[in-house]
């Protein structure tokens, strides 16, 4: 069975970033129906990500989105996506603030500076119509590519490895910004963990 993620920290951590009411709607609703869909959906078939010699849930989940279609796709792409979004967070007093060694020097490499990068980054976040996720993913190589995938699509379906994230879905940010996608944007490097996103791009 697949379980809700369990958030690394207290629910009004990231606040005024992202408030404990929209964390948990976000989390315990939002992603709670995901998790309960697949569930019903994709079991007994998929091995338990649980059980003993099983792969683990994310590599679960990224063998779902890479050979599944309809809801099974979508219900498993929103956790991947989820997952690896609510884990790439910290209070802002906690967070590493900057990219430092092999990622960062990659990022200079490729847009000149960070701020580049983050201007990029969130004009293809405030750019993509509807709703998905601007990502910033690797390629085999190490290089790195800035994406936009609609509804619950992960770059793992281009044969990238997904880094980091901002979900564009409304429900991510309208009870504290309203249609205000851009400001939300804006604000969440102020919780973005890049030591997480380091991990993630040298592993």
């Amino acid at each position: 069975m697949f379980t809700l993620i369990e958030l690394p920290y207290a629910m009004e951590a990231l606040e005024p970033v992202i408030s404990a009411q929209t964390l948990s709607f976000h989390h315990g609703k939002h992603l709670q129906a995901y998790v309960d869909n697949l569930n019903k959906l994709a079991s007994p078939p998929v091995p338990s990500p649980k059980s003993e010699g099983s792969l683990g849930e994310l590599e679960v989940l990224k063998e779902l989105v890479l050979h599944s279609e309809g809801a099974v796709f979508n219900n498993a792409g929103q956790i991947l996506n989820h997952n690896l979004y609510f884990t790439q967070f910290k209070p802002a007093s906690e967070a590493q603030q900057k990219p430092e060694g092999a990622l960062a020097a990659q990022i200079e490499k490729q847009w000149g500076s960070i701020e580049a990068f983050k201007a990029e980054f969130e004009a293809k976040g405030v750019g993509l119509f509807g709703s998905g996720w601007v990502w910033l993913s690797a390629d085999a190589d190490g290089n790195l590519v800035i994406t936009q995938e609609q509804g619950a699509s992960n770059p793992v379906v281009k044969g990238l490895k997904p880094l980091l994230t901002f979900d564009v879905w409304e429900h991510a940010y309208y009870l504290d910004y309203q249609n205000r996608r851009a400001a939300h944007l804006a604000t969440l490097w102020q919780i973005i963990d890049w030591n997480v996103i380091a991990v993630r791009y040298e592993g």
